[in-house]
C-alpha cells in the first residue's frame, strides 16, 4: 500500500508540474514587449507560435483577416519572420493597402531603441514612420474589408456649398 501511494505522490506531482508549465508559457502578446515591439502589432486571433533561440519564429492566426490602423493591414493566416532586439525583419505574411487596391508586403517592423513614440515599417525600399500607440492595444481581426474601411473622395453633391454675397 505504501508503494501505491508513493507513485500516485510521484504521479501527482509530476503531472501537477506539467500543468503548470504549460499554463504558465507567455503569450505571443508577452513576448513582443519583451523585445520593444508593442503587442497589438497582432491581431487576438493568434492560436499558437512558436520561436526559436536564434529568433525565427511562426505565428498561426485562426484564419486570414484585416485590421485598419492608419492604414488597412492584412494579415495571413501563417505568419513568419525573425525577431530580434528592436525588430522584426525578414517578415513574411502582413501587407499593407496603398494607393487604392494595391497591397504591398511588410518587410520589416523596427522602433527606436531606447523606445520612442515612432515604429517604422519597411515596404520595398520605403520606410514609412507611424505613431506607436495605435499598436499597443492588441485589436480583433474582421474577415474581410468593409468600406469603412476604404476611404473614398466624398461625392460632390454632398458637400455643402458655401455661397457669398
Amino acid at each position: 500500500m505504501a508503494v501505491a501511494s508513493s507513485t500516485f505522490i510521484s504521479y501527482f506531482i509530476v503531472f501537477s508540474l506539467l500543468a503548470f508549465w504549460c499554463s504558465s508559457s507567455p503569450t505571443v502578446y508577452e513576448i513582443l514587449p519583451k523585445y520593444g515591439l508593442p503587442s497589438g502589432l497582432l491581431p487576438d486571433s493568434v492560436t499558437n507560435y512558436t520561436i526559436s533561440e536564434n529568433g525565427d519564429f511562426e505565428v498561426n492566426l485562426e484564419k486570414s483577416c484585416y485590421i485598419k490602423f492608419d492604414y488597412l493591414v492584412y494579415y495571413d493566416k501563417r505568419i513568419t519572420g525573425k525577431l530580434s532586439l528592436g525588430s522584426i525583419s525578414d517578415l513574411k505574411g502582413i501587407k499593407v493597402q496603398r494607393f487604392f487596391f494595391l497591397w504591398f508586403d511588410v518587410d520589416q517592423i523596427r522602433v527606436d531603441l531606447p523606445p520612442a513614440d515612432s515604429i517604422y515599417f519597411t515596404v520595398g525600399i520605403i520606410d514609412k514612420e507611424l505613431d506607436v500607440q495605435q499598436f499597443e492595444q492588441v485589436r480583433s481581426c474582421q474577415d474581410k474589408p468593409s468600406l469603412t474601411f476604404l476611404q473614398l473622395p466624398t461625392p460632390l453633391n454632398d458637400i455643402e456649398m458655401l455661397l457669398t454675397e
